[in-house]
């Protein structure tokens, strides 16, 4: 049996704790673009033009370039009428995917222009994970088209960037999105 010395037992013992308390196996961040095949098109509600285009770093790593025919996007009025956010989905057979929440405060009917503040969520569907600015001043948009196509439809273009990653929600993960350009389908309603 080997002897310690009375100073080599605190280090031992601390070596002991980190060791114990480690997780031996961590798991390993996917990248986004193995939860995602390509899609077949079914029910995409965009508008023929639609598109999200960007890249994500950290617990997310992805080149996104989706258009109109393999996602989904809808948008709507935010829930207390500030405003509007827009919703791109992509989402695979087995219910694997990733969502893309924009919510701009400051959006109405036709306005564009630059440094709308905004809120962002990225959703991993079917892992339960979510990444958020959780309401700080991180994010703008710059507006450059917002026209009528339809009744109280209107599409949506500009790009994102962001000086702040996204944290995780309920975790100590996040997700870095290295600009992202977009076009998608506000629904105003008929307020």
């Amino acid at each position: 049996m080997q002897k310690f010395s009375a100073a080599a037992i605190p280090v031992l013992l601390a070596t002991l704790f980190v060791a114990a308390c480690s997780d031996p196996d961590p798991a390993p961040e996917r990248a986004i673009s193995a939860l995602l095949p390509a899609s077949d098109g079914r029910e995409t509600a965009c508008a023929g033009d639609s598109f999200l285009r960007g890249r994500l770093l950290g617990a997310i790593e992805a080149d996104i370039d989706w258009a109109s025919a393999t996602i989904s996007c809808e948008g709507g009025q935010r829930p207390d009428g500030a405003g509007a956010r827009l919703r791109f989905a992509r989402t695979s057979d087995d219910g694997s995917g990733l969502a893309v929440i924009i919510a701009i405060p400051g959006l109405s009917r036709r306005s564009t222009g630059t440094e709308f503040a905004a809120n962002v969520t990225l959703i991993l569907e079917g892992e339960a994970r979510f990444f958020s600015t959780q309401n700080r001043e991180a994010c703008w948009a710059d507006l450059h088209g917002n026209e009528p196509v339809g009744d109280h439809r209107y599409a949506i273009e500009g790009e994102l960037y962001c000086i702040a990653p996204l944290a995780e929600v309920n975790g100590s993960a996040s997700v870095t999105i290295d600009g992202l350009d977009f076009r998608g389908l506000v629904e105003w309603g008929s307020r």
